[in-house]
């Protein structure tokens, strides 16, 4: 090996502003849109791509006037800068923490509209007893949030789950059913003793997660079983969004029981076929298997699973009842 290759040598010489800057270049996906974001001259980003393929002696980016593709070295390199400055940003803050345990920033992210007094109530025991922790609740999509947790941007995530990354572990926060519903505005909305037949051809609302390779496929499975998936004209990642259209007359679409029964008591939304509760959905915890969390974060870590271990599920599953 000589010297020039020489992995420590590498490391203990290499520009980590280099690494910043590569990392930008690939979130932009563009050279041009990097140097905005960095408050540089586009030559300036340029050359440092450049100075960084030349000491790994490796093409990062195969970039033309017309294309912009990263190779498979630049992926990994890219991965790897994630968990480099996310680890780093978390050291920070558990620094900036050690003066009292009681006080920093819990980031979470989450789906909209999280309506669970299993949750609620930890976040309310939690600030009694840390009144000095802030949270910073981001709201996203199920698929941004378990990427928000593998990219070490957040501590903590709660979201719908499909297929399970090998970084990240999940556990069950809370249980809810959904079913279909109909604003005023709808045909059948007012109508009784319904079969799932009388949707078909009916307009739907669907949320992006409700596909069958998804993590909504139940009400996917039965949008396809019984042809209800024709004509679907809104889509959404967020449920409140998804009420909105429900409840505008948009169109027919699935919605928590435990979220919708008090619209239907309001006369705000009307419920439709199937009247059981074939359609469990799991909303997930999502934590990092080596994320280091500052001591708010490991402090709210260690009460949502104190909970989970004492509280069996059946008491976290939320029906129309509920």
């Amino acid at each position: 090996m000589t010297d020039h290759t020489n992995p420590e040598k590498l490391i203990r010489e290499l520009d980590w502003n280099l690494l910043r800057t590569f990392m930008f270049i690939i979130q932009e996906g563009s050279i041009t849109l990097a140097a905005k974001r960095l408050m540089l001259r586009q030559p300036s980003v340029s050359q440092a791509l450049k100075r960084l393929e030349t000491r790994l002696e490796t093409v990062l980016i195969d970039r033309g006037p017309s294309h912009f593709r990263v190779t498979p070295a630049g992926q990994m390199l890219y991965q790897e800068c994630l968990d480099i400055f996310g680890s780093l940003a978390r050291t920070i803050q558990t620094t900036q923490g050690t003066k009292d345990v009681v006080t920093g920033k819990v980031k979470l992210a989450l789906l909209s509209r999280i309506e669970s007094p299993f949750f609620d109530q930890l976040l309310s025991d939690f600030h009694h007893e840390n009144p000095e922790v802030s949270f910073d609740l981001e709201v996203m999509s199920s698929k941004a949030v378990q990427q928000a947790v593998l990219e070490k941007s957040v501590s903590l995530g709660i979201c719908l789950v499909h297929e399970q990354h090998p970084m990240l572990r999940y556990q069950t926060l809370y249980r809810s059913f959904f079913g279909f519903y109909c604003g005023p505005g709808h045909p059948l909305f007012g109508q009784r003793d319904l079969t799932l037949d009388d949707l078909a051809g009916h307009s739907s609302i669907s949320f992006r997660t409700d596909q069958l390779w998804d993590a909504l496929r139940p009400i996917a499975l039965l949008r396809a079983q019984h042809r209800l998936d024709d004509r679907v004209i809104g889509y959404t990642s967020h449920l409140g969004e998804a009420q909105r259209m429900i409840t505008a007359g948009l169109g027919f679409g699935p919605l928590p029981l435990h979220v919708a029964e008090r619209f239907v008591a309001r006369g705000e939304l009307w419920r439709l076929p199937p009247y059981g509760q074939e359609l469990p959905i799991d909303i997930h915890l999502v934590q990092h298997k080596s994320s280091r969390l500052n001591r708010a974060e490991m402090a709210f870590s260690d009460m949502i699973q104190q909970r989970l271990d004492t509280v069996p599920l059946p008491e976290r599953t939320y029906s129309a009842e509920a």
